[in-house]
């Protein structure tokens, strides 16, 4: 099975990005299939044209996201060996985890020869995108709730036999150990991330959501937003980060936004393309424009 990865670097607000925050969001729960037509008309509620969607669609097919399907019209069905990389989306993106004080952290300590190159520099690509921070070339850290995703990515790349990883309690640094965590993550980068976020989505909380279309334009919105952040973002504990740390205000601000669109967002998608259904069903259906 083709290994699938989330395309963390499309940047939100792209026709990439919003369209695999759509399939991540909505097309497990419509039965892992949606019909073109159906697809081309929800992301046009985005202001997204029939072309550009077609295009998006035809790159996530090449990268093993989507396979084509002409049983029932022509349509999309998520490739099976994209759920793992959903599933693990789903569990950053829907439940923050934050560290406590205390709590233990992970090390990855690695040596790859340089005749595997391209596995190390995927090896610290892919820790770097689960929010590890680097403590040394070959030795990276992050919180122990992450542990489980770090040796998935070991065991991804067949990496194991040149890494190993230690459960351990708080790391004992010359200075403190704000001063260290600062010197292993790029905070200034992360939390410029999080205003970025800020930026973007606190406009939602005074638009008007007068129907369910105005629901889902929001909330794809918000999640494109939002969905890089808990990768990045590793959740350490707040006694480590500098007191003006905005981290805690984009979770409120996701929270918030997130609970009141997202019922009424999934409303929209489902009358779509109940309704598209229909219409097919007596014959009636058109082309997408």
């Amino acid at each position: 099975m083709t290994l699938v990865l989330d395309d963390l670097e499309s940047r939100p607000g792209s026709t990439a990005s919003a369209l695999r925050t759509f399939i991540g969001l909505y097309l497990r729960r419509l039965g892992g299939r949606i019909a073109i037509a159906d697809l081309v008309r929800l992301m046009a509620d985005l202001d997204v044209p029939a072309a550009r969607t077609r295009t998006a669609v035809a790159r996530l097919r090449q990268r093993g996201l989507l396979i084509g399907e002409r049983a029932d019209g022509i349509g999309y069905r998520l490739d099976p060996a994209a759920v793992p990389m959903l599933e693990r989306g789903d569990r950053r993106i829907f439940a923050v985890h934050r560290m406590a004080t205390g709590d233990p952290w992970c090390l990855v300590s690695f040596s790859i020869p340089e005749s595997r190159r391209d596995m190390r520099h995927q090896l610290r690509r892919r820790l770097q995108w689960i929010g590890c921070g680097a403590v040394a070339a070959g030795l990276w850290i992050c919180p122990g709730h992450l542990q489980d995703e770090a040796e998935e990515i070991l065991g991804d790349l067949d990496a194991w036999a040149y890494a190993t990883v230690f459960r351990t309690d708080t790391p004992v640094v010359h200075g403190s150990l704000p001063e260290a965590v600062a010197r292993w993550w790029d905070l200034d980068a992360l939390a410029a991330e999080h205003r970025r976020f800020q930026t973007a989505v606190t406009p939602l909380l005074t638009v008007p959501v007068s129907d369910d279309r105005d629901a889902f334009v929001a909330y794809l919105r918000l999640i494109d937003s939002w969905r890089i952040l808990p990768y990045l973002d590793p959740g350490l504990p707040a006694g480590l980060l500098p007191a003006d740390w905005p981290g805690e205000r984009s979770v409120e601000l996701y929270a918030e936004l997130a609970g009141r669109l997202a019922d009424r967002a999934w409303m929209h998608v489902e009358a779509r393309t109940r309704a598209a259904a229909r219409v097919s069903a007596r014959g009636g259906a058109g082309p997408a424009r």
